[in-house]
């Protein structure tokens, strides 16, 4: 059926018959788009805050000068001044268990004499470069899935589906969402044991999408969504391994392609163990491939089911967990980071609860995750076994990079309840460079034969 917007521009002589056809496929009707930067933000947020007033409303974000960026790249914080309006402890949760998630409260019973969330005033901080909300709206209309979901057609650079009509929807939202076009990082990841032992490992990742590459041709067809290069560079025994991944956008066509650079043998090798339930990058067994940035890759092994929204606390603007006068030994505790240095705002996230098909195989037999819905991040994902028991809980701390325009996360913890262990990524504390977003890179830095020279010691 056409809308009346639609039949205007038929009758007008505007609308091709190729694009009625676009928009007649697409997820949403030109009228309902329109809601974007009205009753809605441009990626698809409520404009308007809470009832109450607890959350506010979007007035369009931080703007860029908000704060100061010192040499290295480090922002200062520009809620600094600002203190908790309350704490939660094992003590008091119960005052606050229906906006808190099923993960966050077994970590007051796993924890109860060290957890806590001091809960600050909420700011809606986040907001996108010009180019990045324009192509929200024509993916809006245009975008569509592949034939099983498990790819996209007619996308552009993130947020295919801002006004998202089913949790698979939702879920390509966090995957391709908006990240800086290109960026190298200089991190560290650790994995404590429950007394609260560590040793790091020390990262230099490269992202870069496929239309922020330097030699970047939109009249050539390519299905590479982004390119993702890691390499070690400490401790020695696993310094100079380099991880190459190209992530495609229809996984139908063709799946994710990745290699392995061993610096110990000098040999490139294919690594198909890079997806799903794989071992992590050096993660004692911490994690699988698709817990990085809390959740990546196909999305075919799931079921994804859209429960609603709901006001929850989650982790954000975590200014002061990213500053450069911390030291890494001030994070890292025992059983989890150090949470009073974390910050948790009351914010409306989209609920999407993903379960593995039937004859799939994946460690995590279903998994919960809250999206923040004015990044389309992932803010927590509570994972269950094959038993149906809550095993891991999944936290990233957000931050918006408001000289640049760009969220992003300060650190990922992965919660293992079970052995009480955890994996905490993304510290750059005591780096010499925070997040470098005038990175660039060509499709030949992305290529099997520059991983030798990438992984030279």
């Amino acid at each position: 059926m056409q809308t009346k917007t639609t039949k205007k521009l038929w009758q007008s002589g505007i609308l091709t018959l190729s694009l009625l056809a676009t928009s007649v496929m697409a997820a949403v009707s030109p009228d309902e788009a329109a809601k974007l930067g009205n009753t809605l933000t441009p990626v698809g947020a409520e404009m308007a805050g809470n009832a109450d007033g607890s959350i506010p409303a979007w007035t369009g974000g931080l703007p860029a000068n908000a704060g100061s960026v010192d040499g290295k790249g480090f922002l200062s914080d520009p809620f600094a001044n600002e203190q908790p309006l309350f704490t939660i402890t094992a003590q008091n949760v119960d005052q606050y268990k229906d906006k808190l998630t099923p993960g966050q409260l077994a970590m007051f019973k796993r924890y109860p004499d060290s957890y806590k969330m001091p809960v600050y005033p909420s700011h809606r901080s986040a907001s996108l470069p010009p180019a990045v909300i324009e192509a929200a709206k024509q993916n809006a209309v245009n975008t569509k899935m592949v034939e099983g979901g498990n790819g996209l057609e007619n996308f552009q650079t993130a947020n295919p589906f801002p006004i998202p009509q089913n949790g698979l929807e939702a879920i390509w939202n966090h995957i391709t969402r908006y990240r800086g076009g290109s960026v190298r990082r200089l991190v560290t990841q650790a994995t404590p044991q429950a007394n609260g032992s560590y040793s790091l490992v020390y990262f230099q990742d490269e992202f870069t999408f496929r239309d922020a590459l330097t030699d970047f041709d939109p009249s050539k067809e390519s299905n590479v969504l982004f390119y993702f290069k890691q390499r070690v560079t400490a401790p020695s025994r696993l310094a100079g391994n380099v991880l190459l991944v190209h992530e495609t956008l229809n996984q139908v066509k063709e799946p994710r392609l990745a290699w392995l650079y061993n610096a110990g043998q000098r040999r490139v090798r294919r690594a198909p163990q890079v997806s799903y339930d794989g071992p992590g990058t050096a993660a004692d067994g911490l994690r699988t491939s698709d817990n990085f940035d809390m959740y990546n890759g196909a999305p075919d092994r799931y079921d994804w089911k859209l429960e609603g929204k709901k006001e929850i606390y989650i982790p954000y603007n975590a200014y002061k967990l990213d500053s450069p006068s911390l030291k890494y030994e001030d994070i890292i505790k025992a059983g989890h980071i150090n949470q009073d240095l974390t910050r948790y705002e009351l914010h409306r996230v989209w609920h999407v609860t993903a379960t593995l098909k039937q004859g799939e195989r994946h460690i995590y037999a279903k998994r919960d995750f809250y999206l923040d819905e004015d990044t389309w991040q992932a803010s927590l994902i509570d994972h269950y076994d094959g038993r149906g028991t809550l095993w891991r809980v999944a936290e990233a701390h957000a931050q918006y990079y408001y000289d640049k325009q760009v969220p992003w996360y300060t650190l990922e913890a992965l919660y293992d309840l079970l052995s009480g262990r955890y994996l905490a990524l993304g510290m750059k504390n005591e780096e010499k460079q925070a997040y470098d977003f005038n990175y660039k890179a060509s499709s030949s830095d992305y290529t099997p034969a520059a991983l030798r020279q990438a992984g030279v010691r």
